[in-house]
């Protein structure tokens, strides 16, 4: 998917308030800026509020978590210090509860689990591996999820995943490893080949928190993306298979 002329005014908004903003993020678009220089979600958010309130002096715009390049869904964009302050803490806490929907063609053993392990990652070449032995889970960090099988269609398997932590490439490389690579994620399986946008079949559907300044639990949803393999999901009830 090319981004270079991606608009704000394409982005899906999901919840507005004083406080908080939270986007559909579409696959391809990075959540913060890098030295690729590349279009990222802090980029359009800023632009979002900057042009929809014409705002003409500094815009407040607060990321306190991120998604990767190639994954979709459930954005949430802080939009004063202190629903950022707030927000962090809540993470930090693991407060925020999280719900995914990975596609993959292999089947994993137990068709629902938990999934510990430590991982480890390689900044250089941005890619997060498990490691085993103890000098080495002493450099890492503990991740934990929790998954289950809730549909297969066509051979595409659909799973459900929450992730306990928020490591760096976590899903990606925890599925892998219990024999459930993620289509398209050639970065985590060899025998992997790219979708033909680029994206990978994970998705953050759900987001779930404590509203920073209103202190009641607010629940964003993410409708799944229009391509060729969500589309086999699309007549799916996914909030009853909860």
């Amino acid at each position: 998917m090319s981004t270079k002329y991606y608009s704000y005014k394409s982005l899906k908004v999901l919840h507005e308030d004083n406080h908080l903003l939270v986007f559909n993020k579409p696959s391809g678009i990075l959540s913060h800026g890098d030295k690729t220089g590349d279009l990222s979600m802090e980029d359009l958010a800023e632009k979002y509020i900057r042009y929809t309130y014409d705002k003409p002096g500094n815009v407040f715009v607060g990321i306190s978590h991120r998604l990767d390049r190639p994954v979709s869904g459930c954005f949430l964009v802080c939009k004063t210090s202190k629903s950022l302050a707030r927000v962090n803490e809540a993470f930090m806490k693991r407060q925020v509860e999280k719900r995914y929907l990975a596609i993959s063609r292999q089947q994993p053993t137990e068709l629902e689990g938990t999934v510990e392990s430590f991982l480890l990652k390689d900044k250089s070449k941005n890619k997060t591996k498990i490691v085993r032995s103890e000098r080495e889970k002493r450099k890492g960090k503990k991740a934990k999820l929790s998954y289950k099988l809730i549909a297969c269609i066509n051979g595409y398997n659909l799973l459900e995943v929450r992730p306990n932590t928020g490591r760096s490439h976590q899903i990606r490389v925890q599925l892998e490893s219990i024999g459930a690579p993620i289509i398209g994620d050639s970065k985590y399986s060899r025998y992997m080949k790219p979708l033909e946008d680029k994206s990978i079949g994970l998705h953050c559907y759900s987001m779930k928190l404590i509203h920073p300044t209103l202190k009641e639990p607010i629940t964003f949803t993410a409708n799944l993306p229009n391509s060729p393999i969500w589309n086999f999901f699309k007549d799916l009830d996914l909030d009853a298979l909860q």
